[in-house]
């Protein structure tokens, strides 16, 4: 009688923030290594979980001024648009139009974890990444406060999720407790800037990696 080989499978945990254009360019680069994965591994079943990890934690919860952000953060705006320019040639190359002069507040990001945490702990987490895709679109191209629970209602709305239901639980202080604990941990464990991307509790990297560099840790991880 002959054993049947169990095939392994690839699980990616992914802490980031929905500010991070670095993020929203990294979820392309990571959509685009699972794309090749797949071609090789087609068994193989791939799980992503999302980790939440704030850039500006002290922020307010009606956030800032995006001016005042951005003199505090880089020493003005001139420094901000260098910086956004090649952030903005690196998203055109991963296939998106980052609208950097559409945000007009900064917000605090508290919220918007909770309810990509929400979307990953019901109905087995189907809707966490329309969420996590529509959270990081609102933001850096529709130019929509994804501080505002508003918004983050509306945002759980168009992607199918239960607009009453969603809004207790982010109406609820528990919630957000919860999320800045885990944002906690994850810094006790060393992580200090995002994306960073774990493969299998195996393998880790940090930043935008380009996608032949997080599928060759896909591929490794699996070993």
């Amino acid at each position: 009688m002959t054993a049947t080989a169990t095939t392994s499978p690839l699980n990616i945990d992914i802490v980031s923030d929905v500010v991070c254009p670095w993020c929203y360019i990294g979820k392309r680069h990571v959509e685009a290594a699972i794309t090749q994965f797949r071609a090789a591994h087609a068994d193989i079943e791939i799980t992503i979980r999302w980790h939440p990890f704030q850039l500006n934690p002290d922020l307010p919860p009606e956030g800032t001024d995006r001016k005042a952000y951005l003199e505090a953060k880089f020493g003005g705006p001139q420094r901000a648009a260098e910086i956004y320019a090649r952030v903005g040639a690196a998203g055109r190359n991963a296939g998106l139009a980052l609208n950097f002069d559409g945000i007009q507040r900064q917000p605090n990001t508290l919220m918007a974890h909770a309810l990509i945490a929400y979307a990953q702990s019901i109905e087995g987490g189907g809707h966490a990444d329309a969420i996590v895709e529509r959270l990081f679109k609102a933001y850096f191209v529709d130019g929509r406060f994804v501080g505002d629970i508003d918004v983050l209602v509306a945002i759980a709305a168009e992607c199918g999720l239960d607009a009453e239901a969603t809004r207790a639980v982010l109406s609820e202080p528990s919630t957000l407790e919860q999320i800045a604990a885990l944002d906690a941990s994850v810094r006790r464990q060393g992580i200090s800037g995002v994306p960073f991307l774990i493969f299998n509790q195996k393998l880790a990297l940090s930043g935008a990696q380009p996608p032949e560099v997080m599928l060759d840790a896909m591929t490794k991880s699996l070993a």
